[in-house]
């Protein structure tokens, strides 16, 4: 066998042996849903999660392929061959071919009973190993649809607009969007100048501009608008639904001006919007709300944004360790090259600690909606939301970097591997749902005006000092010292002027990501010694706070090389 003809036999069994279901090969995924949601979760769920795992490994992934090729991105229609105005999007079958897989999972339905968010973001799970794949980031938006509908809706939008968004038939669901962002504000949404102007019918018509609308041809958006001229900032923002067809099958009042050229998140359009009167129903009192939106869309985004790159991480992960023991260089694996394992390693923990910890937080979300988190319960809630969304977007990102450079030169080829439009979904999953600034302004914020860190350290303390197993005795007094060292730090900052509170504040919120993400991986390392006999777990929860949280001088992992070369195996 020539050279040329064994390079290409290597990837032709790198191909062949990368997983034909995604949660079968995800023996830590399934463990951490076994720890936190136990028999009755994996149940109800667990065959299609298994269905769901071989569909998502194959019509979703290449699917998702096709759609993401530049000919078959979605395209403008503003009208029909007759003239009518439309305002509708054009996508390639392999968009609907990727829909039929995420929709008819059942996902949506699942928050029509309580514990929704475990079992469908579970789903969401499998889905995002694909990417955004041009529905992901719309169903995030409808869960945030569906979350402000059972708690703020009247009756009658309820039982028109629920069972659209719970069906699990994809020519027949509801599918939604949220639209915020305005060209003067950003993230200073207190700017925002779209104008809701009250009928005497009850409903509102919307008047303004729009300038970054993702699935811009949702059936249901949910939006902000003013409500009142003379109520400035956040307080004059009202919360408002408003569909995409009118009663008698009309589009609503409503112009795509055009479609955004994006980075990432290529097969899912979004694009600047100028509302002219469109109908529109408030949900809940529409003084509040701002506080409405932050508490169903953004929080919810932001959990659901940790999940997608969770996904995308982990699919890096077994794209680049299933490549490095395939490519040959130099008579050798790479896989045998230590640098190339301790690359692997690092996409083992980082993928890891990301799923598993995002996963306990989601345990809280179901917790909070069942009415069991007490009022420090809910302030660990909204400030892990916030750490967790930033500290999963930046490791998400460094993982397909980390899978580019496992790959080499083939790391940059698009029809090569699903790593490099993972990496650019990455980038754009960093910035949506709140930029790394805006979300270490907020958990400053909520740290001079709420002390929500106190209740936050009392909880990371008590997760760690509820470890029992021997094995994890040397990682619990090493991760106490650590929040220790955390709580110091923090009370430092709040004495700082502001500028400088808010620099020393960045790095630290990395620190308070890292320590949730150990507290974890450590709780998942106990379950699955007890459980399982197995101590991979705790091999990676050693080595990622040897790794990302030691300093020098202190040793958790005995022999590094050698535990690299493990993780780097599988």
């Amino acid at each position: 066998m020539s050279n040329i003809d064994r390079g290409r036999t290597d990837l032709a069994d790198w191909v062949a042996a990368q997983p034909d279901n995604f949660y079968r090969a995800d023996v830590r995924f399934q463990r951490t849903l076994e720890r936190l949601g136990g028999a009755v979760l994996l149940d109800r769920i667990g065959a299609r999660l298994d269905t769901l795992g071989a569909e998502c490994a194959t019509t979703l992934d290449a699917a998702s392929q096709v759609n993401n090729r530049p000919h078959n991105l979605p395209r403008l229609e503003r009208y029909d061959g007759i003239g009518r105005r439309i305002e509708a999007i054009e996508h390639h079958p392999s968009y609907h071919d990727c829909g039929r897989v995420i929709y008819e999972s059942g996902m949506m339905g699942e928050y029509a009973e309580p514990g929704g968010f475990m079992r469908s973001l579970a789903m969401f799970y499998l889905t995002s190993m694909c990417g955004e794949a041009g529905h992901n980031c719309p169903v995030a938006c409808t869960a945030g649809i569906i979350k402000s509908l059972q708690s703020l809706g009247t009756d009658a939008l309820q039982q028109k607009y629920l069972p659209g968004l719970y069906s699990d038939v994809y020519d027949e669901r509801l599918d939604g969007a949220q639209f915020l962002t305005e060209v003067q504000g950003g993230s200073d949404v207190g700017q925002n100048a779209t104008r809701a102007v009250k009928h005497d019918d009850g409903t509102w018509r919307i008047h303004g501009e729009k300038w970054f609308c993702s699935n811009a041809d949702a059936d249901l958006i949910l939006m902000t608008a003013r409500f009142d001229d003379d109520v400035d900032g956040t307080r004059g923002l009202g919360l408002f639904l408003v569909p995409r067809a009118l009663e008698d099958g009309a589009p609503n009042d409503y112009v795509v001006r055009r479609l955004k050229d994006k980075l990432g998140t290529r097969s899912m359009p979004s694009g600047e919007i100028d509302f002219v009167g469109a109908q529109a129903w408030a949900l809940g009192l529409v003084e509040d709300g701002f506080k409405n939106m932050m508490r169903f869309v953004i929080n919810t985004s932001r959990v659901y944004n940790a999940i997608a790159v969770a996904g995308a991480a982990r699919r890096a992960m077994f794209v680049a360790r299933g490549y490095a023991q395939h490519r040959r260089a130099f008579g050798h694996r790479i896989a045998d090259f230590s640098l190339v394992q301790e690359t692997v390693a690092e996409l083992v923990a980082e993928s890891t600690a990301i799923t598993v910890g995002t996963f306990d937080l989601i345990a809280m979300f179901d917790a909070w909606e069942a009415g069991a988190l007490d009022d420090a319960g809910q302030a660990v809630l909204r400030m892990t939301n916030n750490i967790n969304k930033m500290r999963t977007a930046k490791g998400a990102t460094a993982n397909t970097l980390r899978g580019i450079e496992v790959l080499g030169g083939n790391g940059a080829i698009e029809s090569f591997s699903v790593i490099p439009r993972l990496h650019r979904d990455m980038i754009v999953c960093e910035n949506w749902e709140g930029t790394h600034n805006t979300l270490t302004a907020q958990v400053l914020r909520d740290m001079h005006r709420y002390r929500f860190h106190e209740a936050w350290l009392a909880d990371v303390r008590a997760r760690f000092g509820a470890l029992d197993a021997p094995p994890l005795a040397d990682l619990r007094a090493f991760a106490l010292g650590r929040v220790d060292t955390l709580a110091g730090a923090l009370d430092e900052v709040l004495a700082m002027p502001p500028q400088a509170a808010s620099l020393r504040m960045r790095p630290l919120m990395d620190d308070m990501g890292r320590i949730w993400q150990l507290a974890a991986l450590c709780r998942q390392a106990e379950h699955e010694l007890a459980k399982h006999n197995d101590d991979e777990a705790l091999v990676i929860a050693k080595y990622f706070a040897h790794h990302w949280l030691a300093g020098p001088g202190e040793a958790l992992v005995e022999d590094e090389l050698a535990v690299i070369a493990r993780l780097a195996v599988g």
